[in-house]
């Protein structure tokens, strides 16, 4: 069976959160099969191995959990990308739309030297809110948007199109709904 279509059998449907009529796409059970993890990795740096990519921007919590070890396979620096008040240092914020809300980004000052070329990955493309803001934050600090990176793209929402128009880039993912 193709990685795509395994990734899709596992993934876990859980109804009505974080709010009714939301149905949020677990990966957890896709974070149990090591060899599952391993084959999403490798799908992502082969797809990514040629763009110089300088980086990775990639957005708490589940965001992390890939970003770092794709950062580590393609041996580039790896920048976390928090909910406002929890980063140490100074930092540049970014205010954005969820599907469901809104919030507030950050990544320190001195995360981007300019000229930097940065994936920017997340677990999910829903909107293009928390992807285009991490977008933009890269760029207020000078860097290049080298790429998107998602596990799950939920098609029937706008954040494909949205990431296409403003950054001209086409959003890489494993699997789409």
């Amino acid at each position: 069976m193709h990685l795509a279509d395994n990734i899709k059998k596992t993934i876990r449907d859980v109804k009505d959160y974080p709010k009714p009529g939301v149905i949020f796409k677990d990966i957890s059970p896709v974070l149990a099969n090591p060899e599952m993890v391993r084959d999403a990795v490798r799908e992502i740096v082969v797809h990514f191995k040629d763009a110089r990519i300088d980086a990775i921007a990639a957005t708490e919590a589940r965001g992390f959990i890939f970003g770092s070890v794709i950062a580590y396979e393609l041996g580039c620096a790896f920048i976390p990308v928090r909910k406002a008040g929890r980063l140490p240092y100074q930092t540049k914020q970014q205010k954005y739309d969820l599907e469901y809300g809104s919030a507030v980004i950050e990544m320190h000052v001195d995360a981007i030297k300019p000229g930097l070329r940065v994936l920017v990955h997340d677990d999910l493309l829903a909107t293009g809110g928390t992807a285009g803001a991490t977008a933009n934050l890269v760029e207020a600090l000078d860097g290049i948007v080298a790429g998107f990176s998602f596990v799950i793209n939920l098609s029937f929402l706008p954040g494909e199109k949205l990431l296409k128009e403003r950054f001209g880039l086409i959003p890489h993912y494993l699997v789409s709904y």
